[in-house]
């Protein structure tokens, strides 16, 4: 029996490649390309090649950069003022068509092709003389740096409402104490706000590097350099820097057009973001386990079994936890591709958005959930006092010979003596008779019982950025002015286009 013929589906939009396949004379109409071939492409090329469903949410700032292209050709005396004001209301027009719900069309190669058609629909010919000295090459740059700029200010509101929770659940946590873990081993004691605020600090960094990788997308202006070599007629490109935000304008057009380092940078920032996402879900994930019982899950954020009705999984968490890998995957495939590519621009580079767009989604899909997780967690804190244990406090000891002159290497040795002491008798170290730790240290003396206590051991340990209550405090104010509203830096005189 012959098998059925499959159509291959469209990468994009997952449509068959019939329902996708434009008309020839509809293709060649808003085609921006093709006069030097005289067949149609092949329907398999076409689904490889399209990419409007991916680079679709581009459109506000294609949008954006076109009416400041519009002025730069008046400027330059290509297009009369009354040309390019008409340019201007038509783009006008295709945004607030885009914003009511407009979509790609089955002719739309890419988001550049799409809004040519549009415009070509609300002005006429006219739409045709806006390509004017410019490539694709230099649209989807400039496009992709200021949606990097937008995505990156919305991705630090959602961590600094991450920020917030923590710093909440710090507060609320006060003078509670739990152990501190180095190699997954009982250490020594610590304030559990200290441990909470421990995962608040890599935030601030993802934040700053957030900043960064913000900074350098809107460092170098793309738009001018054309398809490599640069625009052909004198436009102002301080004045497009200065219409769209830029710091500064390219001084390579080659480099320009090829250039992904900021889509390189903002990856980084959330693979990284997402790991540190990873490790807090974990903390969280094994304290709520039976063994450790440190945090009670709530019901908003976790599941049940399918068949142990008495479930209640952390699925939030877990999928947090599992986010890091898929960023990492993101940032791998980026700098994979780059590295094989030669200067200038190549269509490897239509994949970077894949990988920019995923990661971006990923990371505004966590946040909000690892907040709403943190946030309905209850801490049981006669858990996590019961989890501290006499030995842990070890050092303490150690540090009490110290005060008596004693080496601290000798005054390790000696405890460590007790230690395996109490190992063996099955007792805790607080358990051990005095006369067992005369025997080890002449040193000691009855008060060092009074170094087992873990409410002092954390009382000791004040010194800037320790587990100490003094220490503790100061630590919450700097988290705290840490998430103080920024002042608003405005990017550019254009016309400001919402991208979400």
């Amino acid at each position: 029996m012959t098998p059925p013929t499959v159509e291959p589906p469209d990468v994009e939009s997952g449509a068959r490649v019939s329902d996708i396949r434009p008309s020839p004379a509809r293709a060649r109409a808003h085609r921006l390309w093709g006069g030097r071939f005289a067949t149609e492409s092949a329907p398999a090329l076409e689904a490889l090649n399209r990419s409007v469903g991916t680079d679709f949410r581009l459109w506000p700032f294609d949008v954006r950069s076109s009416m400041a292209w519009a002025v730069a050709l008046w400027d330059a005396g290509v297009l009369t003022l009354e040309e390019s004001q008409r340019l201007e209301m038509g783009l006008a027009a295709v945004h607030q068509q885009l914003v009511d719900g407009a979509g790609p069309d089955a002719s739309d190669e890419d988001v550049h092709t799409m809004i040519d058609r549009m415009l070509h629909a609300e002005v006429g010919e006219l739409s045709g003389r806006l390509h004017t000295g410019r490539s694709r090459n230099d649209q989807v740059a400039t496009a992709a740096r200021l949606w990097c700029a937008d995505a990156v200010t919305a991705l630090d509101a959602a961590v600094r409402a991450l920020q917030d929770t923590l710093v909440d659940q710090a507060t609320a946590l006060g003078d509670a104490l739990m152990p501190a873990y180095t190699h997954l081993q009982r250490a020594q004691p610590v304030a559990a706000a200290h441990w909470m605020l421990g995962h608040f600090w890599p935030l601030e960094r993802d934040r700053a590097r957030l900043a960064a990788a913000g900074r350098s997308a809107m460092a170098m202006l793309p738009l001018g350099s054309g398809a490599i070599a640069g625009s052909a007629y004198p436009i102002s490109r301080v004045l497009l820097k200065e219409s769209l935000g830029f710091a500064a304008v390219s001084p390579n057009s080659v480099d320009a057009v090829g250039d992904r380092d900021f889509v390189a940078e903002v990856l980084f920032a959330t693979a990284l973001m997402a790991t540190h996402l990873s490790r807090l879900a974990e903390d969280l994930i094994v304290f709520g386990s039976s063994e450790f019982g440190f945090v009670q899950f709530g019901e908003a954020f976790t599941t049940g079994s399918s068949m142990m009705p008495q479930k209640r999984n952390p699925d939030a968490l877990e999928l947090v936890r599992a986010s890091g890998g898929r960023a990492l995957g993101d940032l791998v495939a980026l700098l994979t591709t780059l590295k094989g590519l030669p200067s200038g621009y190549s269509k490897d580079m239509q994949e970077d958005k894949r990988a920019l767009f995923d990661a971006v989604d990923t990371l505004m899909l966590v946040l909000p959930a690892a907040a709403g997780a943190l946030g309905e967690l209850t801490f049981r804190r006669d858990r996590m006092q019961g989890a501290v244990s006499s030995a842990m406090m070890a050092t303490d000891v150690a540090d009490y010979l110290v005060a008596r002159g004693v080496a601290f290497r000798d005054a390790h040795r000696a405890v460590g003596v007790l230690i395996r002491m109490a190992d063996a008798q099955g007792v805790e170290l607080h358990e051990l008779p005095f006369a067992e730790y005369a025997t080890v240290h002449p040193d000691f003396a009855i008060d060092v019982f009074e170094s087992l206590s873990p409410r002092r051991s954390v009382e000791r340990r004040n010194i800037e950025g320790g587990t100490g209550p003094d220490a503790l405090r100061v630590q919450l104010v700097a988290a705290r002015a840490a998430l103080a509203p920024p002042r608003e830096t405005p990017r550019g005189n254009g016309v400001v286009i919402a991208s979400r």
